[in-house]
C-alpha cells in the first residue's frame, strides 16, 4: 500500500493519500483546492485511479478540492450527512465502511463537537481525526454547531478507546508536527489529559479565538464540495436545480425525508401569513439569485451559511417566533427548515414551490424580477 501525508503551508492543512499499487484504487482525505494539480500529478505518477475524496467536516479554514476532483477524475465525494453538504455524492453516516482495493476498509467514526458533522476515519492502525483531535489540542467548538461537551465525549469514549498504538493523523498542526498516537494524546494532551468533562468545557468556552480568516468564503464553498458559483453552474445541477447525476437520488432522498419532518405551506397561505405580520421571512438561495429578484422583506440567509450566520440575526433571536423559508423550488428551504428545527426553532414553515411558484401570482417582489 502507498500512504502519503501532504501539507498545505498556507492553511496548515494535512491531506492524506491512501492507495493500493496493485489494484490502483486511491482515496484522498481532506484535499485542498490549491493543490489539485499536485494531487493529479501524484496520481498519474503512480498510475492510480481516485475512487473517493473524503472530508472530515465542512472546513472553515480552506476550500476543498473534492468538487474539482470529481469534475476532472470522476471520484465520488463523501461528507457527513450532518454537515449540510447536500451536493456531495455520499452522505456519510457513523459506522459506514468505504471499501477499496479488495479487502481494504476505511471505517467512519462520528466525532462531533468541533462541528456537528465532524467525523474521523480509521484505516488499519491509523485514525484521521480532522479537527476533532489535534496533536496536543483539539478543534474549537464555538461555531458551526460546535459543542464542547459532545467533543469531550467522542474523544474520550470513541477515540481514546482505540488501541494505544493507533497512530493519530490530524487535519492540521501549527507547529509542523506530523503524527501522534492515541496513548500520547490520552496521557499528555493538555486540554484532555486528567481533565473532567466540566473542566474541558470551561477551557473550550474561554479560548476567545479570532474568527478563521477564510470562514466566510470557505464554509459556503465547502457545502458545494469546494466549487464556486460559476463552477457549480458548469458542473452540477445543484440540489433543486443542478445536481450531478450520480448524486441526484441521494439528494432527492434527503429532501423527501426532510419534507416528512417539516411543515410545508402553499403560496396562498404564505401570503396570508405575511399579510398578517409577526413572521420572519428567510430567503435561503444564493446572493446572485436574491439580487435577481426576491420577496419584499425577505432576509437573505443562504443555505450554505445558515448555521454560521443565524446567530447574528436579531430577527431569529426568539426561537419560538414563526419563520417562513423559501428557495427557488422548495427543496433547499425544506432542508433549511429541518436544520432550524434541529437548532431548536419551534415554528418553522417552508414554502412549497418556492420563488418560482410565487412569481406566478406575485406581489411583494423586489429588485430584478419582471
Amino acid at each position: 500500500m502507498l500512504f502519503k501525508q501532504l501539507f498545505d503551508q498556507e492553511t496548515w492543512t494535512y491531506t492524506y493519500l491512501i492507495a493500493d499499487q496493485v489494484s490502483k484504487d486511491a482515496v484522498l482525505i481532506d484535499p485542498v483546492n490549491t493543490h489539485i494539480d499536485e494531487y493529479i500529478d501524484l496520481l498519474n505518477t503512480h498510475g492510480l485511479q481516485l475512487k473517493y475524496t473524503l472530508e472530515t467536516h465542512v472546513h472553515a479554514d480552506h476550500i476543498t478540492a473534492s468538487g474539482l476532483l470529481r469534475q476532472r477524475l470522476g471520484a465520488q465525494t463523501g461528507v457527513s450527512g450532518l454537515c449540510g453538504a447536500e451536493s456531495a455524492d455520499i452522505q456519510i453516516q457513523d459506522g459506514d465502511i468505504f471499501k477499496f482495493a479488495g479487502d481494504e476498509q476505511i471505517k467512519v467514526i462520528a466525532t462531533p463537537g468541533h462541528t456537528r458533522g465532524s467525523i474521523s476515519f480509521l484505516w488499519r492502525d491509523r485514525v484521521f481525526t480532522g479537527d476533532s483531535l489535534l496533536i496536543g489540542g483539539c478543534g474549537r467548538t464555538d461555531f458551526q454547531g460546535g459543542d464542547a461537551g459532545a467533543l469531550y465525549d467522542c474523544i474520550t469514549q470513541r477515540l481514546f478507546t482505540l488501541p494505544d498504538e493507533t497512530l493519530v493523523y490530524p487535519g492540521h498542526d501549527y507547529q509542523q508536527r506530523w503524527v501522534s498516537s492515541i496513548k500520547q494524546e490520552r496521557t499528555t494532551n493538555p486540554r484532555l489529559a486528567g481533565k473532567t468533562r466540566e473542566q474541558f468545557i470551561e477551557i473550550m468556552n474561554n479560548l476567545n479565538l479570532p474568527k478563521p480568516r477564510l470562514i466566510d468564503e470557505a464554509v459556503p464553498a465547502n457545502r458545494y464540495c469546494g466549487l464556486d458559483e460559476n463552477e457549480r453552474q458548469d458542473a452540477v445541477t445543484l440540489r433543486d436545480e443542478t445536481l450531478p447525476v450520480r448524486a441526484t437520488t441521494k439528494t432527492e432522498d434527503m429532501v423527501d425525508a426532510a419534507k416528512q419532518r417539516i411543515v410545508e405551506i402553499d403560496v396562498a397561505k404564505s401570503k396570508q401569513l405575511l399579510a398578517e405580520g409577526n413572521i420572519v421571512l428567510i430567503d435561503t438561495r444564493e446572493e446572485s439569485e436574491y439580487a435577481a429578484g426576491h420577496i419584499d422583506g425577505a432576509i437573505l440567509l443562504p443555505r450554505g451559511m445558515l448555521e454560521f450566520k443565524i446567530g447574528s440575526l436579531p430577527e431569529l433571536a426568539d426561537k419560538s417566533k414563526a419563520v417562513l423559508i423559501y428557495c427557488r423550488l422548495g427543496n433547499r428551504s425544506a432542508l433549511a427548515a429541518q436544520t432550524l428545527q434541529q437548532l431548536g426553532y419551534t415554528n418553522v414553515l417552508s414554502m412549497a414551490g418556492g420563488f418560482e411558484a410565487w412569481k406566478k401570482n406575485p406581489y411583494f417582489v423586489s429588485q430584478g424580477s419582471k
